[in-house]
C-alpha cells in the first residue's frame, strides 16, 4: 500500500509571539514494514532556522525557530509512506507472558537491551497496583503472550468509551483510568502501564490511520487527526502493534511516525514561545491511498 500523508496544524494568537521556538516530530520513520519515499514540512511564516536529527529512539525531528512578531503559525507536513506487511509474521502461539517477561529481567537480558528501556513508568505512564490487577486478568498462568495482549486490548477497547471532551493532553493517567473515558493517547497510556506492571515492555507508537476505509470497511476512530497505539515486545516475534482504540493488530492501515515511553517523547510540536496570550490550536489530518508507482 502506497499512502499520501498531509497534517496541517495552525495556531491563532490573541497577541503578537515574538519568539517561538519549536520540535517537531512529523516524518514517518521507516521500519522493517515500511518506508518513507518523501517527506516535506513547511512553516509560515519561514523560520529563520530550521535543523534536523534524530532522537533517543531514532525518530526524525525538525528543530526551527521564528524570531520575529507573527499571530499565526501554520505547520504542515506532506509525506508519501509505502507499507508492505508480512501475513505469516506473528501467526505462531509464540512463548508464554512469563518467558517473556523472565527473559526481560533474567541473566539474558542484556540480549534485549532495546526493549528493557521501556520496562519502567514514565511521566505519562504509571503503573499502579489497580492497572496490574486488571492485566492480570488477561496474562493468565502459562498464556501465551500475544494472546494475552489481545484479550488486555479487547477488554480496553471495551470497558474504556471514546470521549474527546473528557481528556487532554496534559490529562494524567489516574484521571483516565478513574473515567474510563478519553482518546487515543489515553487508551494507549494505559494499556502500556497495564504491561509493564507485568514486568513487560511497552511503547508507545504514534501515527496514522487511513481517512477514506477500502469499500465494506469501517472507518477507524481516530482517523481524523494523528492517531496512537502500542507496541509491545515479545522475543521470539520482536515488536508486535496492537491498537486498543479500535480492538485491532495495526496492519495496512496504520502508518507509524514516531515512538517513545509515552506521547512526551513523540508530541507532533512542541515548543516555547515569548508572548501570545490566548491562543487556538486547529489540527486537519488526511490520508488517502495512492496509485503505485
Amino acid at each position: 500500500m502506497r499512502y499520501r500523508v498531509l497534517h496541517k496544524t495552525e495556531y491563532e494568537y490573541a497577541e503578537p509571539v515574538s519568539i517561538c521556538h519549536s520540535t517537531a516530530h512529523l516524518q514517518p520513520r521507516d521500519t522493517p514494514t515500511q518506508s518513507c519515499a518523501m517527506s516535506m514540512v513547511t512553516v509560515e511564516p519561514q523560520p529563520d532556522t530550521t535543523t534536523g536529527s534524530k532522537d533517543y529512539f531514532g525518530n526524525d525531528v525538525m528543530h526551527f525557530a521564528v524570531q520575529r512578531p507573527h499571530r499565526r503559525l501554520a505547520v504542515t507536513s506532506s509525506s508519501v509512506v509505502e507499507i508492505r506487511v508480512d501475513r505469516q509474521a506473528v501467526q505462531s502461539p509464540g512463548p508464554t507472558w512469563e518467558m517473556v517477561r523472565d527473559a526481560l529481567s533474567g541473566p539474558s537480558r542484556h540480549e534485549h537491551v532495546d526493549a528493557t528501556q521501556f520496562l519502567y513508568p514514565s511521566l505519562m505512564v504509571r503503573p499502579s497496583a489497580e492497572m496490574r490487577a486488571y492485566a492480570l486478568e488477561s496474562f493468565t498462568q502459562d498464556r501465551p503472550m500475544l494472546a494475552a495482549t489481545a484479550d488486555l486490548t479487547r477488554r480496553i477497547f471495551k470497558d474504556f468509551k471514546y470521549d474527546k471532551e473528557a481528556t487532554n493532553v496534559a490529562t494524567p493517567i489516574e484521571q483516565v483510568w478513574a473515567k474510563k473515558r478519553g482518546v487515543c493517547q489515553d487508551f494507549a497510556h494505559v494499556q502500556i502501564a497495564c504491561l509493564r506492571s507485568l514486568g513487560l515492555a511497552a511503547r508507545y507508537v504514534s501515527g496514522y490511520l487511513l481517512t477514506k476505509p477500502p469499500p465494506g470497511k469501517e472507518r477507524l476512530v481516530g482517523a481524523d487527526a494523528s492517531h496512537a497505539w502500542v507496541s509491545v515486545y515479545c522475543t521470539q516475534c520482536g515488536w508486535v502493534d496492537f491498537d486498543p482504540t479500535n480492538d485491532v493488530v495495526p496492519w495496512d492501515r496504520h502508518i507509524t511516525l514516531a515512538w517513545g515511553r509515552d506521547f512526551g517523547d513523540v508530541s507532533p510540536i512542541r515548543g516555547v514561545i515569548l508572548g501570545g496570550g490566548q491562543h487556538t490550536v486547529a489540527v486537519a489530518v488526511d490520508v488517502e491511498p495512492q496509485m503505485a508507482e
